[in-house]
């Protein structure tokens, strides 16, 4: 399996971005999908994830801004980020797991203020 993100870069703070993750190869039985984040100097940390049945769970700090969302025909798993804050620059990354765990590449995020 392959991931491949996309939709990072550069926005000022209060601005909007949408994170891709597209999935190809063997893609069955995949349970969670999830978006991590990497800031320097910080522990990864799990933003929001999205089970089969659609349930989602987002940390406390992107509630109510982030909306983490999956389209299963075509294997892509979005996270649509508004109200952007300095805080959440970092590094995001595209997580899978199935009967194995696969991540993405990782694309950047950088809010200015």
């Amino acid at each position: 399996v392959q991931l491949v993100e996309s939709g990072g870069g550069l926005v000022q703070a209060g601005g909007s971005l949408r994170l891709s993750c597209a999935a190809s190869g063997t893609t069955f039985n995949i349970n969670k999908m999830a978006w991590y984040r990497q800031a320097p100097g910080k522990q990864r940390e799990l933003v929001a994830q999205i089970t089969n049945s659609g349930r989602t769970n987002y940390v406390n700090s992107v509630k109510g801004r982030f909306g983490i969302s999956r389209d299963n025909a075509k294997n892509t798993m979005y996270l649509q980020m508004n109200n952007l804050k300095p805080e959440d620059t970092a590094v995001y990354y595209c997580y899978i797991e199935g009967p194995l765990a696969y991540w993405g590449q990782g694309t950047q995020v950088t809010v200015s203020s």
